[in-house]
């Protein structure tokens, strides 16, 4: 399940694509990146997951069937998503009034807010902090 720049730039081969929701977390601009987006001195914001009851977080889920593919994907993700200390297995909905999941066990990465174990936690900001930092990013 891709709830960011995953929704629009995979880089690697699937099946099938679908969006929809997680139920319970909310996206937010807490998770530093050293890589991409930032430097170790200055880390950038990209979107992690926390949990929200009785919120939504839309994105999109990938159905990969070839074995190699499979492995192609998560040895990709891996990199990408290495500064993610976290992955966890949800449900997965396409019905906003489905009680039933399209998809169970779709694998998310998560940035947790445990600085011991997640270096790369920049924690909550002001809007007008992070708003400066996406406008900046998107030169906007």
């Amino acid at each position: 399940f891709g709830y960011g720049s995953l929704i629009w730039k995979a880089g690697f081969n699937y099946d099938d694509r679908l969006v929809g929701f997680i139920k319970d977390y909310r996206r937010v601009f807490y998770q530093g990146s050293t890589d991409h987006r930032g430097t170790p001195e200055y880390p950038g914001r990209t979107v992690t997951l926390e949990p929200a009851d009785g919120e939504v977080c839309w994105g999109a889920a990938y159905k990969i069937s070839k074995k190699e593919d499979k492995e192609n994907a998560i040895m990709h993700l891996e990199v990408r998503e290495k500064q993610y200390d976290k992955k966890a297995y949800l449900d997965f909905f396409t019905d906003p009034t489905a009680t039933t999941p399209a998809i169970s066990g779709v694998m998310v990465y998560i940035a947790s807010p445990d600085k011991k174990l997640n270096k790369n936690y920049l924690g909550p900001a002001s809007f007008e902090e992070i708003a400066k930092y996406v406008n900046s990013i998107y030169g906007l």
